[in-house]
């Protein structure tokens, strides 16, 4: 098989992460300064199980400045995802709060977003955020039906009306 990004996207897609892990740390050594190449190892370090060696590839990505957009957001929802799952949760707030500004039509980064403030007992917020979410995404009908009244709630959780 041919040494190329691509090809190693392939293996990891057909479930071997491990021979895709080995192409591109041998790519990378070739090329350091090649941003979507940590990228791609960020991505398959996390398929792997490998969240914490995953950190420095994706942080490496940004760094370096992905020029594809839609691989920018992935580097960034990876990050922030990762690090929640390490309970690096100020981190990841901010990572996914800068995602969600700078992608505002991607509505994972608010998904994921409401997890972290979950897991910084911001629960209020979380709740919000996924409730508007939720609202604001949802084609079920009964979801659609009460919207509107799902919306009006969703900022006021802890509020009790005579």
């Amino acid at each position: 098989m041919t040494h190329t990004i691509e090809a190693a996207v392939q293996l990891r897609s057909s479930g071997r992460a491990e021979e895709a892990r080995t192409l591109l740390l041998e790519l990378l050594s070739a090329d350091g300064s090649n941003a979507e190449l940590h990228y791609q190892l960020a991505w398959t370090h996390d398929v792997l199980g490998l969240e914490r060696e995953a950190v420095s590839y994706y942080e490496q990505s940004l760094a370096l400045g992905l020029p594809d957009a839609e691989q920018k957001a992935g580097a960034m929802l990876g990050l922030g995802s990762t690090y929640r799952t390490l309970g690096q949760y100020a981190e990841s707030r901010v990572v996914l709060e800068q995602g969600a500004l700078e992608f505002p039509q991607r509505a994972e980064f608010k998904a994921f977003l409401a997890m972290t403030l979950h897991n910084l007992g911001v629960h209020t917020q979380a709740m919000e955020l996924l409730l508007t979410l939720l609202a604001d995404t949802s084609a079920d009908p009964g979801i659609r039906d009460y919207r509107k009244a799902i919306k009006y709630y969703a900022d006021k959780l802890e509020q009790v009306w005579p």
